[in-house]
């Protein structure tokens, strides 16, 4: 019941994971076998911000093309693979759990990319040779958006590019974002087709990062 399969993503045809059948089921065999707890398999299942951030970077090759890009929190890697296809010149899948790091390797290569893999807790880091940081619902926690929305603000304050792919689990402040696009995500279930979550791909707002940065300034004098 809880077998991997490798499957096209639904609104991301052009990319294949592998997903499991029933992602709980799937959990508490892995926590059988290692006969400890795990965190949730996160990585086996492609969730909705990611699919529309992975379709966003997709349509819009020219947000990635030629640049190093770092999609935290990666889960699956499918953010990932798609900034590869789109043309990013590097790509590093940044996931903290080991399982997550196994299902980006299977998948990169199962979809033909080269990805850097990294496991380290970026989250207190500034990414400073990154050019480009993807976030595909990685706020899906209210501890984990309070860890990761301060990384997002620093990095963007820097001048990086910031893309978050969020279907509004309420821990993202839209009063910093802006939307540039909002994607019909089908979602596994009976009927499956009639299923349907909204999901935004949204970034920094200009004005609030230059008032972030006037504050830096002010700091640092």
């Amino acid at each position: 019941m809880d077998r991997l399969r490798l499957a096209p993503v639904s609104l991301v045809p052009e990319v294949r994971l592998v997903m499991a059948e029933d992602a709980i089921l799937l959990w508490a065999r892995l926590e059988a076998e290692a006969g400890r707890v795990l965190p949730p398999p996160f990585w086996a299942s492609a969730w909705a911000g990611g699919q529309g951030l992975a379709r966003y970077v997709l349509d819009h090759p020219d947000t990635v093309a030629g640049c190093h890009v770092l999609d935290v929190a990666s889960g699956s890697g499918l953010v990932a693979i798609a900034a590869a296809i789109a043309g990013a010149a590097k790509v590093t899948a940044n996931d903290i759990d080991p399982y997550s790091i196994a299902a980006i390797n299977a998948n990169a290569h199962a979809n033909g990319v080269e990805l850097t893999l990294s496991s380290t807790d970026l989250l207190d880091t500034d990414a400073d040779d990154v050019d480009v940081v993807l976030a595909g619902d990685a706020l899906y926690h209210p501890s984990v958006a309070a860890r990761m929305l301060p990384f997002l603000a620093r990095v963007a304050t820097k001048g990086t590019r910031v893309l978050v792919g969020d279907p509004d689990r309420g821990h993202l402040a839209h009063d910093w974002m802006e939307r540039l696009a909002t994607y019909e995500v089908p979602i596994s279930g009976a009927p499956e087709d009639a299923q349907l979550q909204l999901t935004s791909v949204l970034k920094p707002r200009r004005d609030k990062m230059d008032d972030r940065r006037r504050r830096a300034k002010r700091l640092r004098a």
